[in-house]
């Protein structure tokens, strides 16, 4: 699978701020790889926060993210918790 944008949503927003929600039955592995929200660098900005429940589809898992840089349409999440 891939990134999917009907599972992208927001929870929040506020002075250039956005609080993020993805859900996914791919891995946490899978959504942290290189590229894998490169189709939604339109949307998120570096500071932007997302919660992600991965591997829905099994044991689900949650995770909070930053997203580090998005940079030439290539978006990067670093993993806070």
């Amino acid at each position: 699978m891939a990134y999917a944008a009907k599972n992208l949503s927001v929870l929040a927003y506020a002075n250039g701020f956005t609080l993020w929600h993805y859900t996914t039955s791919e891995t946490a592995a899978t959504i942290e790889g290189a590229g894998y929200f490169n189709s939604a660098h339109d949307m998120v900005r570096p500071g932007d926060m997302m919660l992600a429940n991965t591997s829905t589809g099994t044991t689900p898992v949650g995770d909070i993210y930053t997203v580090s840089a998005n940079t030439g349409g290539v978006v990067s999440l670093v993993k806070l918790v």
